[in-house]
């Protein structure tokens, strides 16, 4: 029998290799940006074309390579980081696999043009699906240039997966800002098809944090530092109250390379305890300085994973610097034994010339004996005469009485005949054919012919809107409310990427928002469906957050997060004391809904209670 066991060429091999490292263009320009972090370089320039589908060029000032090394960094397993195995735990730089540059190569065409600084010319070199089309001499400046087309021209399986232009720039996005903010020391720019996105100047962090974020990020960042055997841990928190509903701002960093870890993640949000609204997750930007022999980043090819020796001890670290950092600035109760004891600082220290004595009135007519029910008598809270001495009870209460079931009567709408003692109940108030009542300003319960069924307001609302959303993005016919002074808000980047691919949507949905400089939008007017009492503004940023957690969670299609997201935001919430008429209008508009009694999150809107169930209750 003939050997079936066959060595795969390396054109295959590097295919192969490419599928876990080079998962879409962000992937390439995480690792090109690496290896010019790598090779020195204090400026790196990003360019992209298409969402890099067809440029990713990364030119930088660092050290360059000799014309060997040029040629030789497209061989798979080819580092500079590494000699011997024991060097796999010493390791400080960004790469050391060797895979990257022969991924990159296997599946687009790869012009690299580089010069070392002490050499008069460089190289350039041209790879298409790993073979070398063209090396020549180049003049050039110092640092190198790769230019990355076409991506994934020879996987056509792949490249046909790719997302939309809009999401695969968020994504590179995401990965320039993770370096970014890495090496603040660094200058960084970032062009997308001729429009400079990001200029990032050498910086200080919180200034770094800032510039990539926005400048209303200046007030919410809380400094954290620690020093101890184990690690040292500095970086920024975000102050609770500005927490987001959606993941993305959450940033840790062991040695400078940017991780992915949930149990460190949980020891954040465990110092945020009590102090961080339901379902929120606070900003934090974090970094570890630890013994790289006490940990093992050789453990995923994306090398955002990291093993610890002692993470438990770096768990309670992590968890305690926050909290002291929290109580430090005031965000939280903290007891601070190096403060001031005494009542020294509270006392005033005026000359005694200056201090002027108070002045106390008094009514001289006073007579706190008197009972008697004149105009001089003493009145009480309501405005009548106080108790006899020893009774106990104010002589008013039957007018305390009065007031508070009339409280009581606005609170709950009661279906009883007149007794003399409860007020008569106005019949224009009722609806026609059926009970309403409206129990604890949550639920809404109406009365049926087998019995009566309990709504939950803010579910059914929900429902309502969404429907009513989705038919919009539909026809294109949302209704909108024109705002008296429109409003101005600055977006992250990303997010102002994100808000260019929905605009036309956006706009279905009733909004009138336009471009206004770069990152940032003029809202002129929102959907008519959306309540009083909260800011145009406001009501955008909260769209965009429930877009992309919907998006992250349920992988929804556009419309349909954007009319859930909507939903959501503009539904009553539980808690809002509802008229007759607006209990009314609710369930008319569920049940002509075509799912009224699913919500949106997949659970009940309606529970029916019947007069059997009733009476098996009472035994009757």
């Amino acid at each position: 029998m003939s050997d079936i066991i066959q060595l795969l060429p390396d054109s295959v091999a590097n295919q192969i290799a490419a599928g876990e490292v080079v998962q879409r263009p962000a992937s390439a320009v995480k690792e090109l940006i690496e290896n010019a972090i790598d090779a020195g370089a204090d400026k790196i320039q990003l360019i992209i074309k298409d969402a890099g589908k067809s440029l990713i060029q990364i030119i930088d000032n660092g050290c360059g390579m000799s014309v060997t090394d040029a040629r030789r960094c497209f061989e798979r397993h080819a580092t500079s980081k590494l000699r011997k195995a024991e060097d796999l735990f010493a390791i400080r730089t960004m790469g050391f696999r060797g895979e990257a540059m022969a991924s990159i190569a296997a599946i687009a065409h790869v012009e690299l043009k580089t010069r070392k600084h002490e050499e008069e010319l460089g190289t350039s070199i041209t790879i298409e699906g790993s073979e070398v089309m063209n090396q020549e001499p180049t003049a050039g400046p110092a640092g190198t240039s790769i230019s990355v087309k076409n991506l994934f021209f020879n996987t056509p399986a792949r490249r046909n997966f790719l997302k939309s232009n809009a999401v695969e720039m968020r994504h590179i996005i995401e990965e320039f800002q993770r370096v970014a903010l890495a090496h603040p020391k660094i200058f960084f720019t970032l062009h997308s098809d001729g429009n400079e996105v990001f200029h990032l100047p050498a910086e200080g962090l919180k200034q770094r944090i800032v510039h990539i974020f926005g400048n209303n990020y200046n007030q919410r960042l809380v400094p954290v530092e620690e020093s101890t055997t184990i690690i040292n841990l500095n970086g920024f928190i975000g102050k609770p109250e500005y927490a987001k509903k959606t993941r993305g701002e959450q940033y840790f960093f062991v040695n400078n390379r940017f991780i992915k870890d949930p149990y460190l993640n949980h020891a954040v949000l465990n110092a945020y305890d009590e102090i961080l609204p339901a379902e929120s997750y606070p900003l934090y930007v974090l970094f570890i300085e630890i013994d790289p022999s006490q940990i093992d980043i050789n453990v995923h090819p994306t090398k955002t994973e990291i093993k610890y020796q002692d993470e438990r001890s770096i768990y309670a670290i992590i968890r305690s610097a926050i909290k002291r950092s929290l109580g430090k600035y005031n965000i939280t109760p903290s007891l601070d034994f190096n403060q001031e004891t005494g009542f020294s600082h509270l006392i005033s220290h005026k000359k005694t010339e200056d201090i002027v004595p108070p002045t106390i009135n008094f009514n001289p007519q006073f007579n706190p004996f008197d009972t008697g029910t004149s105009s001089k008598a003493p009145k009480d809270n309501f405005g009548g005469p106080l108790a006899r001495k020893g009774s106990g009870i104010p002589q008013n209460w039957d007018t305390l009485y009065e007031i508070s079931h009339k409280i009581t009567d606005h609170q709950l709408i009661l279906d009883a005949p007149n007794t003399g003692t409860e007020r008569e109940i106005d019949q224009q108030e009722k609806p026609a054919g059926k009970l309403i009542f409206h129990l604890h300003n949550r639920f809404i319960l109406s009365q049926i012919r087998s019995g009566f069924i309990l709504i939950d307001q803010q579910a059914a609302h929900e429902r309502i809107l969404f429907e009513r959303f989705l038919q919009q993005l539909e026809n294109h016919q949302g209704a909108c409310q024109q705002s008296l002074f429109p409003q101005t808000i600055q977006l992250s980047p990303a997010d102002a990427e994100l808000i260019d691919d929905l605009l036309p949507d956006i706009h279905s949905l009733g909004f009138q928002v336009r471009a206004f400089g770069k990152n940032t939008f003029v809202v002129e007017g929102i959907p008519a469906d959306i309540g009083p009492g909260i800011s145009e503004s406001q009501v955008l940023e909260q769209l965009l957050e429930a877009y992309k957690n919907n998006h992250a969670t349920l992988k929804l299609n556009k419309r349909e997060n954007l009319a859930r997201s909507l939903a959501r935001n503009a539904a009553i919430k539980s808690g809002t004391p509802l008229a007759i008429d607006e209990m009314n209008d609710i369930i008319d508009k569920l049940f002509a809904c075509s799912s009224p009694n699913i919500s949106l999150s997949g659970k009940p809107i309606i529970s029916t209670f019947t007069l059997k169930e009733l009476l098996e209750r009472f035994d009757k």
